[in-house]
């Protein structure tokens, strides 16, 4: 769950990034965001090379989202087999 708020934390500071909402050259949000970046990218490049981008819009956090609540639910109906 914890990297799940994670990826839409990331996704929110990109956003607040692109629309000028937030300045990067502030220290604190440059940080934060290289801290995100660097926790997000690898599990999103490979979702990234499958899925373009659509409409200019980046799907690939929904997707990562998705997969893992699918492997979340697959894994608590395993352990509850066991």
């Amino acid at each position: 769950n914890l990297y799940i708020y994670v990826l839409i934390g990331s996704a929110i500071l990109s956003w607040l990034i692109a629309f000028n909402v937030v300045n990067t050259r502030n220290q604190f949000v440059n940080q934060i965001g290289q801290f995100l970046y660097k926790i997000t990218e690898p599990a999103l490049r490979p979702i990234r090379k499958v899925i373009p981008y659509i409409g200019g819009i980046d799907i690939s956090p929904v997707v990562l989202i998705l997969l893992l609540m699918f492997a979340q639910r697959l894994l608590i109906e395993f352990a509850g087999r066991i």
